[in-house]
């Protein structure tokens, strides 16, 4: 059961589901209102009958009993009122960001609602909610500002500026910061791309990578936006300090070399599976932008173990990439940077956003979904993520 504060408006209103249906809901102002309404109705039920008590003492008691128990009745309504601030609802949406594209690779941006059909474990799901191409985002913008960016901080900070011409203004976008200080946010959701543009320009620190931790806490922020699109964009060379350490003491374990490029599973770590599993609960898509410095093919020394850490680490970006339904663009060189921050920014105006509640009995049961999404043209192919744990 999870606890759900619908807000909106000033009073009790009639909000869509889905089609031909409709919930009442209750928002804090209707409620305080209530409330305020039954204590006042309470304490003049009270003060009435200790005034008519007190001038008439030759009343029998029995209605003096039935009086009280109905200002008890009163009392013990006003407290259950009281206690359902919370309103309590199921809720298991699935939320899909979803690109369609022809035989010949183009976006096709003016499909409905009814020309999808998704499919969870080969059964086929109503869509509940629908949004199309051009409804807005909420971005993180996330800079790996770690000694591995030093040397070409510029050009991080120009790309991500020129990010900014290409979004809409109703996207909100927030940008944060990590390096070996830790993870900081620079500005919080804006619509202000002057102000996202200057935090952007401030951006700046060495030290060691945590790139996971930076995930979790935009993640985090994310969750404060409600059901609006989401998606990370983030620049990295994907060489998170905390999963090195873990890396390094698996190939520790391997007696034989010839061993050492199979020994790091990039999947089966808890770090890269707590970022999906959060990612796949609010539908956000990831974009990883993955900077030359952590590409394994650009080593200057050919070590082995060294070369096993850096292919799981770029591994990893890509089943982040994968399993939200966004894209790994690789960075191979350092002028390729802005076009390809402008190239992903356009990919997000493709994206459709289809959600469905989950059936009751994949809700929580820890196991993995698959997901399948088809569009009613055979010519068009849809691509979302493949699926999600249950949890």
């Amino acid at each position: 059961m999870n606890e759900k504060r619908i807000s909106r408006g000033n009073g009790l209103g009639v909000g869509g589901v889905g089609k031909g249906q409709f919930v009442l809901f209750a928002t804090p102002a209707s409620t305080e209102f209530a409330k305020y309404l039954i204590r006042r109705a309470y304490l003049a039920a009270i003060f009435n009958v200790m005034t008519l008590f007190s001038f008439n003492q030759n009343l029998p008691k029995l209605p003096l009993l039935i009086l009280l128990a109905a200002v008890g009745l009163l009392s013990s309504f006003s407290t259950a009122w009281a206690q359902e601030d919370v309103l309590t609802t199921e809720t298991s949406l699935v939320q899909l960001n979803v690109g369609v594209v022809n035989k010949q690779g183009n976006a096709i941006l003016n499909l409905s609602k009814n020309d999808f059909v998704i499919y969870e474990d080969g059964a086929r799901q109503p869509i509940q909610f629908f949004e199309p191409t051009e409804a807005p985002f909420s971005l993180v913008m996330l800079l790996d500002m770690s000694g591995s960016t030093v040397n070409f901080r510029q050009q991080v900070q120009t790309s991500a500026i020129r990010f900014l011409d290409v979004l809409k203004p109703e996207d909100r976008v927030a940008v944060i910061q990590f390096n070996g200080k830790g993870v900081k946010s620079l500005l919080g959701f804006t619509h202000d791309k002057s102000r996202t543009a200057y935090a952007i320009s401030n951006a700046t620190g060495a030290g060691n990578t945590y790139l996971y931790d930076a995930l979790t806490f935009s993640l985090k922020e994310l969750a404060k936006e409600g059901r609006r699109r989401k998606a990370i964009v983030m620049l990295t060379d994907g060489i998170d300090t905390d999963l090195r350490k873990l890396d390094t003491e698996t190939l520790a374990k391997v007696a034989n070399e010839a061993d050492l490029s199979t020994a790091i599973k990039p999947e089966a770590n808890s770090h890269l599976a707590a970022v999906l599993n959060e990612a796949a609960k609010q539908g956000v898509t990831i974009f990883p932008l993955a900077l030359p410095s952590g590409d394994p093919k650009k080593l200057p020394l050919q070590d082995a173990s060294i070369n096993a850490k850096y292919v799981a680490a770029r591994s990893r970006l890509q089943i982040l990439a994968d399993t939200t339904g966004g894209a790994l663009n690789e960075i191979s060189r350092l002028d390729q940077m802005a076009k390809l921050y402008v190239e992903v920014a356009a990919s997000l105006r493709t994206l459709y956003t289809v959600s469905y509640q989950a059936p009751g009995r994949s809700a929580k049961d820890g196991k993995w979904h698959e997901i399948k999404i088809e569009v009613n043209y055979p010519e068009l192919v849809a691509r979302t993520r493949p699926g999600y744990f249950a949890r």
